[in-house]
């Protein structure tokens, strides 16, 4: 994949080709119909692998403006599938490895000076010229930017930073900027430093990047690396940078759209209230206030826009398919815990950071167990509130599955631990229980041998299923666990046993056990498992 040839463009039109984009060209309003009708794919029942995205030919507002700027949304990451388009890889399994390499061997950035993004310069203000939408209409105080990837630089050493940060339209010259502490942001830090110094930050607001370089916003690098290099290693050549006509910043030059401003770092005002992707709606804080110093865009620019809010999300599929390979590395590689086979983060509601499930193989040690329960919470501060420890046939997304592993397997007052204090992380500024928080680790794998799961061995359900579909019966959804198999507890004999049960000789059976009977025995006396009488 080229960074150069795939811009947002090329990206639409691949998602085209592959089924996976809607046209739409009625005319949809951007504040009241535009977001929420994307939202009922995430909310609708819509299996994630049917989702796709959105691009709007006739956008209008509330008061009856035509925009001749169309919005595409849910482009980046609908679906773990759109995300593997964008990415240029062969497989969604191929995701975590391209992540791998591509912060291990970083490429420095190309700088040009004719650049898509500058075909047109306007100065000063024009923010209203923009078809912004509003995510959570009923709530949201203003549309709002929500996959706009923020540069800033670091004052002293010169060092870029991308970060997808929210930013609220205020008037046609500004907008209000949240870039989160909570979340080790590093705008926040450079606006810090930069108020230390009595200067205003310069900063440039990048809508429509091409999909490698969109996908390095979310994602969380040392403060010393300049995401554009990741970026470019996951588009297999350097990025191609121009320098902003206004302040001193190098932005993506094949974007749709570059906001060109300085952060004002002598005051905050009140910003918000806004639909948070912790699923909750943040309600008014002091953030900081950017001043438009210039918008260059291309000709015929598209806006990007991404569904965030309540998981699952378009937000939240970014930072999964990225973040769960992160962490499997993390605990297997860097941390060299053995028997660790996956890492899934649940994200329906809880927007991944709070509950995270690990799969370990069978007869891993307690101590390594431990190892990866504790070592979760060290990956990223705010990731980690409830880390359970499952083995391979419990399905990580599937709750009923978990409930299933703490109900039986997990004894609380044995495999249970407590810690904290620990960052409250991303989540309601309302509460005011504590600036801390605390973590539960739960070891709910198996500690010993267990009797067969109680369902028919998979060959019958295998069969029963074909007469199901031969009787033309309502097509079937299969749900894991769907059949019976062996947890170690079990033997030979009560496997034949079984078998001629199947055949109809469950006579054979019942001779055998009354050959067997004890008059020493009480009622529910376990009958010896090795079966020598």
């Amino acid at each position: 994949m080229s960074n150069k040839r795939v811009d947002l463009r090329a990206h639409l039109e691949a998602l085209d080709r592959a089924g996976l984009l809607h046209r739409i060209d009625a005319p949809i309003n951007k504040d009241t119909e535009l977001h929420p009708l994307v939202r009922w794919q995430f909310r609708g029942g819509i299996p994630e692998h049917a989702r796709k995205a959105f691009l709007f030919s006739h956008v209008i507002d509330g008061g009856g403006r035509r925009y001749d700027i169309p919005v595409a949304v849910g482009a980046l990451a609908a679906s773990a599938e759109i995300y593997r388009i964008g990415m240029g890889v062969s497989r969604v399994e191929d995701i975590g490895p391209s992540w791998a390499h591509a912060t291990a061997h970083p490429l420095t950035p190309v700088e040009i000076t004719d650049a898509p993004c500058q075909e047109i310069v306007e100065y000063g203000g024009g923010l209203d010229a923009l078809p912004i939408p509003i995510s959570t209409p009923g709530f949201d105080v203003a549309p709002y930017l929500t996959a706009a990837n923020v540069i800033t630089r670091d004052p002293d050493t010169g060092v870029q930073n991308m970060g997808m940060y929210r930013c609220c339209l205020k008037t046609r010259q500004t907008m209000g900027i949240m870039m989160l502490a909570s979340t080790r942001s590093g705008g926040n830090t450079h606006w810090k430093k930069y108020r230390a110094r009595g200067e205003k930050m310069p900063c440039a607001i990048i809508v429509g990047c091409p999909p490698s370089i969109a996908y390095c916003g979310p994602q969380k690098f040392d403060e010393s690396v300049d995401e554009l290099a990741v970026a470019g290693a996951l588009g297999n050549e350097p990025v191609e940078v121009v320098r902003c006509r206004s302040i001193d910043l190098r932005v993506p030059a094949h974007a749709e759209i570059v906001i060109e401003g300085w952060v004002e770092t002598a005051f905050l005002e009140p910003e918000g209230p806004f639909g948070e992707s912790h699923g909750y709606v943040a309600l008014e804080d002091y953030n900081m206030i950017f001043t438009v110093s210039a918008i260059t865009r291309r000709r015929a620019p598209i806006f990007l826009s991404i569904i965030s809010q309540v998981t699952p999300s378009e937000s939240s599929v970014i930072k999964r398919v990225a973040y769960e390979p992160q962490f499997l590395r993390f605990l297997r590689d860097s941390l060299g815990i053995k028997g660790v086979v996956r890492v899934s983060m649940h994200e329906p509601l809880t927007n991944l950071r709070r509950v995270i499930v690990i799969q370990v193989r069978r007869g891993t040690p307690t101590t390594e167990i431990w190892r990866a329960l504790y070592g979760t919470t060290t990956l990223q501060s705010s990731c980690g509130k409830y880390v359970i420890a499952v083995d391979e046939d419990i399905d990580p997304q599937n709750a009923d599955a978990l409930f299933w592993a703490l109900s039986y397997r997990a004894n609380p007052e044995r495999d249970i631990r407590i810690i904290g204090p620990r960052e409250r992380g991303h989540g309601p500024r309302s509460d005011r229980r504590g600036e801390s928080d605390s973590a539960m680790l739960v070891d709910a794998t198996m500690k010993q041998d267990l009797p067969p799961l109680a369902l028919p061995k998979r060959e019958y359900m295998e069969q029963a299923r074909g007469l199901w579909e031969r009787l033309g019966l309502p097509p079937l959804s299969p749900e894991t666990p769907w059949f019976g198999y062996s947890l170690g507890e079990w033997t030979e004999d009560w496997d034949q046993a079984a078998a001629r049960a199947t055949r109809g000789e469950w006579a054979v059976n019942a001779a055998e056990a009354a050959r067997r009977r004890r008059s020493d025995q009480e009622p529910n006396a376990t009958v010896s498992r090795d079966r020598v009488d």
